[in-house]
């Protein structure tokens, strides 16, 4: 690889942004005593509407929230963004989990649980209501509100589907 093309590489990865959502350990039982291991999801995002969410599972911390980050640059996706909130009101579902999300005023802030507030801090996301109902299991939250943020549309995309304007929508 090209000197160049390093460069160019770490400014890249530089661009994103990721946290870390949560870490479960693992013991399995053996003669000797128990081993451990690690599972991370983490979320990684550009803070202008991309977004995306990984899991690696290693025998140590660093290294699985190192392969959950690859992963979650693997999954990126983009949102729509109406300012700095969302365009309209939508529900995820995965699971038993359910996420609702609602658009909210200038000065709100991001009223979430810390599974969901975390994608969507990094996704640029300012101002936003959010419930998280039924179950609270982080990979399912975490799926749940990904279902619902790739649901969203914008204005622009509904119209153009009805063959109509914007101003004639709102």
């Amino acid at each position: 690889m090209a000197v160049g093309q390093q460069g160019l590489r770490q400014q890249e990865d530089s661009e994103f942004e990721d946290k870390v959502i949560h870490i479960n350990r693992c013991a399995k039982v053996v003669k000797g005593g128990r081993r451990f291991s690690f599972a991370a999801i983490v979320v990684v995002g550009d803070k202008k509407g991309q977004v995306g969410v990984g899991l690696g599972k290693a025998g140590e911390v660093p290294e699985a929230i190192k392969k959950a980050g690859k992963q979650a640059k693997k999954n990126l996706m983009k949102i729509p963004l109406e300012g700095n909130t969302i365009p309209h009101e939508v529900t995820g579902h995965f699971g038993a989990s359910q996420v609702l999300m609602k658009p909210a005023p200038e000065g709100t802030g991001i009223i979430a649980s810390s599974s969901v507030r975390a994608i969507l801090e990094v996704a640029g996301v300012q101002n936003i209501l959010t419930k998280s109902i039924r179950r609270d299991n982080p990979h399912n939250v975490v799926r749940a509100t990904l279902e619902g943020l790739r649901g969203l549309r914008s204005f622009g995309a509904i119209a153009k589907a009805r063959g109509k304007t914007v101003g004639e929508i709102l």
